[in-house]
């Protein structure tokens, strides 16, 4: 794993001999796992149309290498979900076509922002692509590793990387938690067939 990750940052002209070691955000090869002459067995909008009927939380997934000329990287991130216990693990999903992907990699650790039901405009800035996302949005450095903490979340989960693996056009991301911390009473942001809600029990 080591030696992949070194020859990733050697591609990507990036230093390969101070601070931890790396992940490696693996090649990105073609995406396509059914040949040009085959049917896709499920319709990619029926697919999309169905699973949006599932509920899910909203996160913003922030990350900062001090090496990237960038600054911090963050994306909006549906995808995320609790792991193991022991060890305590979270993981999400991003899509290997993504470019905040790799810094997020490159620094090797990364902060999820559980979103709050009235944060749906700062899931839309971070959604957008190739604009500058934290323009006007305020964060700390999370304890542990330093990742952007946006203000007024109602959870977060500070992590470094520990796995990633490959899961058709999307990588999985393991992150192992080394600090975490909620405030009480703050409702979630729910994302359902392609709009924003909050929940009403």
């Amino acid at each position: 794993m080591a030696a992949i990750a070194v020859r990733y940052l050697r591609s990507v002209g990036a230093a390969t001999t101070a601070g931890p070691a790396p992940v490696d955000p693996l090649p990105r090869p073609d995406l396509r796992a059914v040949a040009d002459d085959e049917r896709l067995p499920v319709d990619p909008a029926e697919f999309r149309r169905v699973l949006g009927h599932f509920a899910t939380g909203v996160t913003v997934v922030t990350a900062h290498d001090p090496d990237d000329p960038d600054g911090p990287a963050g994306f909006a991130c549906q995808s995320f979900a609790s792991l193991s216990l022991d060890p305590p693990l979270v993981t999400f999903m991003v899509a290997r076509t993504s470019t905040t992907w790799p810094r997020i990699a490159r620094a090797g650790a990364f902060c999820v922002n559980i979103l709050g039901a009235e944060q749906s405009a700062l899931c839309r800035g971070f959604a957008v692509s190739g604009a500058d996302k934290f323009a006007g949005v305020t964060y700390r450095a999370a304890p542990a590793t330093g990742s952007p903490l946006l203000a007024s979340v109602p959870a977060w989960v500070d992590c470094r990387i520990q796995a990633v693996h490959t899961g058709g056009d999307h990588l999985i991301v393991v992150g192992r938690v080394e600090a975490l911390g909620a405030a009480d009473g703050a409702g979630p942001l729910l994302f359902h067939r392609g709009v924003f809600g909050r929940f009403s029990g």
